[in-house]
């Protein structure tokens, strides 16, 4: 079953972060998942990302895989990424 997932977190410049992003755009393709960032252009330092999968354990796998853990340990996240899965009823 197919999974929602919306992240947010504090970023020290939103364009680095975004590019970072971008770049994993073909992992995230192979691994089924479709997400688009965002920002809240009243906290320009505050990234979103919507987005689905084809399960939560999917996500996980490629959410803690070393390229995407690279952009969370370069220092342009400043915070704890906040995730909410959410499921169609």
């Amino acid at each position: 079953m197919s999974i929602t997932v919306v992240i947010s977190a504090q970023v020290s410049d939103f364009d680095l972060w975004k590019s970072k992003f971008d770049g994993l755009e073909d992992q995230r393709v192979a691994a089924g998942i479709n997400a688009r960032a965002y920002r809240n252009p009243d906290k320009p330092n505050t990234s979103y990302v919507i987005g689905t999968a084809p399960s939560k354990e999917v996500f996980v796998e490629f959410f803690t895989s070393p390229d995407r853990q690279a952009i969370q340990d370069s220092g342009v996240i400043t915070s704890p990424p906040d995730i909410v899965f959410l499921e169609e009823c």
